[in-house]
């Protein structure tokens, strides 16, 4: 039996492991950061949870993905002027068009040799074409027991956010 080339559209859609979405970035909170306590601005560590996270869906998908919604955010410990904010990101779970991303934040003062865990954050991430039409996400293949986990309680919070967006579309109709 002879077999076909693979097309690239074939290969776009074969399943792909955790692994390959994972993302990691850094930043040094500088001065234009902090508010004038000299503590990182909530609203700046929220951009960065977004890009970390597009980083890990663009990395599965390979497509383009836009941010559709993100999960409750709190905020554990302070992170200060000079201190290295760590940010690491993997797809959880496949939807069809849509991707839930982890990212667990970190911060690290490496002048005190400490780290610790700021916050984490759920997001959804839809990929799209260059004219903004949804495109179908290849599935997601966990390979660890804590990716299992996480696959699994991905399918929870799911269910959650759809259970909650009908009580808010019931409430304003």
């Amino acid at each position: 039996m002879t077999r076909q080339p693979m097309k690239q559209s074939d290969d776009l859609m074969m399943a792909r492991p955790v692994r390959d979405s994972q993302s990691e970035m850094a930043e040094i909170v500088l001065p234009n950061d902090a508010n004038p306590l000299g503590a990182l601005l909530g609203g700046r560590l929220m951009h960065w949870i977004d890009l970390a996270g597009a980083m890990a869906a663009h990395r599965h998908s390979r497509n383009y993905v836009v941010t559709a919604a993100i999960d409750h955010l709190d905020f554990w410990v302070p992170v200060h002027i000079g201190d290295l904010v760590i940010l690491r990101s993997s797809v959880n779970r496949v939807f069809h068009t849509s991707m839930e991303v982890g990212v667990k934040i970190w911060v690290e003062n490496y002048l005190l040799d400490s780290c610790q865990h700021v916050s984490s954050a759920y997001l959804t991430f839809v990929a799209i074409d260059g004219a903004g039409r949804h495109l179908k996400v290849p599935a997601i293949i966990p390979e660890t027991d804590e990716q299992r986990r996480r696959y699994e309680d991905a399918g929870r919070r799911r269910e959650i956010r759809r259970d909650e967006l009908d009580r808010r579309r019931n409430k304003l109709s």
